[in-house]
């Protein structure tokens, strides 16, 4: 998936809506504020090149552009819509450590899918939606190519997974012990240890805020985005949506 990159301003279409054409990305301007949509969908590719058939969110793109969006004085708030099927835990990682650092209001809509290196991405946002319908793939991490079978291995595979479990508690709601439960869970997933929870499963464990759509989401990050204009202006601290 190509994105926006920082130096590019794409052509103004209607209704204050930036034209999406080829980055993945796009501005929605209105009278309530101006939002930056970014899509992660596909993979996450890593330091790795994917085939050119596959889709994919690169990371080298999106790290820029979160940059960019968090230091712009024209963009008020991130809106993430999240359809990936995971990937490359270092990359994803990185985008949902920079998500969850930034200032701005943000706001993740899971829609399809948000599996794997995606429920980091997920939880990132200061709010978080998902669709009824949409699925979260909970399990272990998983290494590609050459595996020696020393002790150091498996001490470094269990740091990686604490790496994840941290980030996702410490940005979420769901209690510690629940989520290890699910990544270990036998008997769910074919040929596989883990879980696949849905919608208002993963409202119900505290992984996810609300259940909902674009409209719900739109409408929470315009209400953060009021907030945090009031607090700049002295009237007072924002708050936790509700």
């Amino acid at each position: 998936m190509e994105e926006m990159e920082p130096n590019s301003r794409p052509e103004s279409g209607p209704e204050g809506q930036q034209s999406i054409v080829e980055f993945g990305s796009s501005l929605i301007q209105s009278k309530r504020g101006t939002i930056h949509v970014l899509t992660i969908v596909g993979q996450i590719e890593g330091h790795q090149v994917l085939p050119p058939s596959s889709k994919s969110t690169k990371y080298e793109h999106v790290m820029p552009l979160l940059a960019l969006v968090e230091e712009s004085d024209e963009i008020d708030g991130l809106l993430v819509l999240l359809n990936t099927v995971g990937g490359d835990i270092e990359a994803g990682l990185g985008i949902a450590e920079l998500i969850a650092s930034m200032s701005k209001p943000t706001v993740s809509l899971v829609l399809g899918g948000g599996h794997s290196i995606g429920v980091p991405l997920a939880v990132s946002a200061k709010h978080s939606f998902i669709a009824p319908s949409a699925a979260m793939t909970i399990h272990p991490v998983r290494l590609n190519g050459l595996v020696i079978g020393v002790p150091q291995t498996f001490y470094y595979f269990e740091r990686i997974q604490e790496r994840i479990t941290q980030f996702v508690v410490a940005n979420s709601n769901v209690k510690r012990e629940d989520f290890t439960k699910l990544m270990l869970q036998t008997g769910e997933l074919a040929a596989d240890v883990g879980s696949v929870i849905y919608g208002g499963e993963a409202v119900e464990l505290g992984l996810i805020d609300e259940i909902g759509g674009l409209s719900d989401a739109l409408g929470c990050l315009h209400r953060m985005i009021q907030e945090r204009k009031k607090e700049e202006d002295g009237e007072g601290p924002a708050s936790k949506p509700v």
